[in-house]
Parts: structure tokens; C-alpha cells; sequence
């Protein structure tokens, strides 16, 4: 297995197929992207990326966007991926507002699972927050437990001021709806300043409020060392990225824009690593060296940050 400079092993591609999206967040990071006109990679160019991480023993791509159920070639993606038995999961992250009319052909193309964020179950804090409709989110969520995109991930970021009241129901709609419960720290990524500072939520007292409500608490070994806190009826998984060594010193994500660049990470925009002129010009000698060349620049963000 490949290892980082840091001695971390890279073994989880995050691959993001668009940055177009029909929502808008206002905390989204984009993945880190900061410019959307560019052209999408080819299913071709997507593949090639994925060979070549396999051959590394990479073990599990995540796509993500933007929103992924936007490109119309999406299923064929995940089955294109599916198909070259490398990957012990492949999964997606989704706003879930096209969920419903997807879940059922992803599932049968190969998609494991999948993560929806939902940051509210209130449906004017929902539009206020997304600027959508709360409704096809939930009927999406519903369709993918239905049809055993399994386990069914629901991404909350925490926001202040805003659904830092919401924790208990959102505990109560994964335990009714069969999903797990995601609690995310806001980050200050593609976001100004000021709106970090006004919605940014510390989550120490979250996690000391989940403490006393658990049975157990254990770490994920293969995610940032996140803390996972069982309950009598569900489990909750804190992403606690802020201020936080641990995390950064357990990445093991090596990500790839929709435009072709290969991303150490996701605080840091100026060392992209540019692997898009490898796949014009079919050299894929070079696409090895610039992904060898990104796993070389992955840095704990914490090292200097924290």
C-alpha cells in the first residue's frame, strides 16, 4: 500500500464528477474547488484515474461534486467502477434531492451505500440553508433504505444559531428511518471568514453531551480516528476536523477534482497537482508520476494550522 511522507496510507479516492450542483448551501466547499467552468472528465479519463489508484491498492472511491446525480452518465460511472472489481466499496455523497429516481439503478450498478447531507428536518431552515425543497430530500433518503444503499449516512453540518437545537430529533428520525446519524464541524473552506466565525459551532460539547448519552465509545481506524458514540437505538459519528491533530494525522484520502487535478487536501488550494494534460495527451507514464507527485505533497493540515 501506498504510504504519504507522514507514513499515512492512501487508500480512499474521493472523486468529484461535477461542480455543478441544483442547490445552494451557503457553508459548501466545493470540495475545495475554486473554479467551475471548466470541462468535466470523460468516463474514459475517470477510469484511467481509477485503474491507476487500484494499482496502488486504493480500496474505496467516494464521488462526490458539486451534486453527482446531475451528470446524466452517473450510473454508468459507478457501474464503469463496479465493474472493475478493484474497489471493496464505492459510494457517493449526494444533497439526495434526486435520490428517489436514482437510488434503485445506482444500487443495481454497484453503488454500496450513500451519504445525504441533511443539515435540518425544518423545511424553512432547509430552504433558508439550501434553498430548496426539504421534501424530495426525505423521500430520497426513504428510497435509497429501501432499495439497501445501506448504510444510508446523514450528513449534519453543525451550524450555529441555526440547528444546534435539532440534535435530538435528527437522533430520533436516523433511529426511525434506519440511517446513521453524521454530525460535521463546519470548516473554514470556499467560505468567508465572517461566516465562519458566525456559524461555526465548537462540537467538544457535543461530543461530552453524546458521551453521557452512550453505551460505548470507539474510534474509526479506517477515517481520521472519528469518534463514533453507540446508543441504545443508533450510533452517531462526529467529524470534529478543527483544532484537531488527530484528524489530519489519519487522512488517508487523496482527492480529484471534476476538472482534473489531483488534490492532497482539502485546506490547501495551491498545490494542486495537474494530471488533466496526462489524460489528453494519453501519457500514462506521466498521470502515474503526477499521482505519485500529489501523494508526496499530502500534508497534515495540523502540523502548521492546530
Amino acid at each position: 500500500m501506498l504510504l504519504d511522507l507522514f507514513n499515512r496510507p492512501i487508500y480512499n479516492l474521493r472523486i468529484s464528477v461535477t461542480s455543478k450542483c441544483n442547490l445552494k448551501c451557503f457553508y459548501c466547499h466545493s470540495e475545495g474547488i475554486e473554479e467551475k467552468d471548466n470541462e468535466e472528465l470523460s468516463i474514459q479519463d475517470l477510469m484511467a484515474i481509477a485503474r491507476l489508484a487500484a494499482s496502488y491498492e486504493v480500496k474505496t472511491v467516494k464521488l462526490t461534486g458539486g451534486e453527482p446525480l446531475l451528470r446524466r452518465d452517473i450510473v454508468e460511472i459507478v457501474n464503469s467502477l463496479y465493474s472493475m472489481k478493484k474497489f471493496i466499496e464505492i459510494s457517493m455523497v449526494t444533497n439526495g434531492s434526486l435520490l428517489k429516481q436514482y437510488a434503485l439503478e445506482l444500487k443495481t450498478a454497484g453503488l454500496k451505500r450513500v451519504n445525504v447531507s441533511l443539515p435540518t428536518l425544518d423545511r424553512e431552515k432547509f430552504k433558508r440553508i439550501t434553498g430548496g425543497e426539504l421534501e424530495p430530500v426525505l423521500e430520497g433518503i426513504k428510497e435509497a433504505v429501501k432499495v439497501g444503499l445501506n448504510p444510508v449516512k446523514i450528513n449534519m453540518v453543525l451550524l450555529k444559531g441555526i440547528n444546534g437545537e435539532e440534535i435530538d430529533s435528527m437522533i430520533a428520525y436516523s433511529v426511525a428511518s434506519g440511517t446513521l446519524l453524521q454530525i460535521i464541524e463546519l470548516e473554514p473552506v470556499r467560505i468567508s471568514s465572517k461566516l465562519f466565525t458566525t456559524y461555526h459551532e465548537p462540537i467538544d460539547s457535543l461530543e461530552e453531551k453524546l458521551a453521557k448519552l452512550s453505551k460505548s465509545i470507539y474510534y474509526r481506524d479506517d477515517m481520521h480516528k472519528r469518534k463514533i458514540f453507540e446508543l441504545d437505538s443508533t450510533r452517531v459519528e462526529v467529524v470534529h476536523p478543527i483544532e484537531n491533530t488527530e484528524f489530519c494525522s489519519h487522512c488517508n484520502r487523496l482527492r480529484v477534482t471534476y476538472d482534473g487535478f489531483f488534490k492532497p487536501c482539502l485546506m490547501v488550494s495551491d498545490n494542486h497537482v495537474d494530471a488533466r494534460r496526462c489524460l489528453e495527451t494519453r501519457d500514462y507514464h506521466a498521470l502515474r508520476s503526477a499521482f505519485l507527485q500529489a501523494v508526496t505533497l499530502r500534508k497534515p493540515f495540523c502540523i502548521d494550522q492546530c
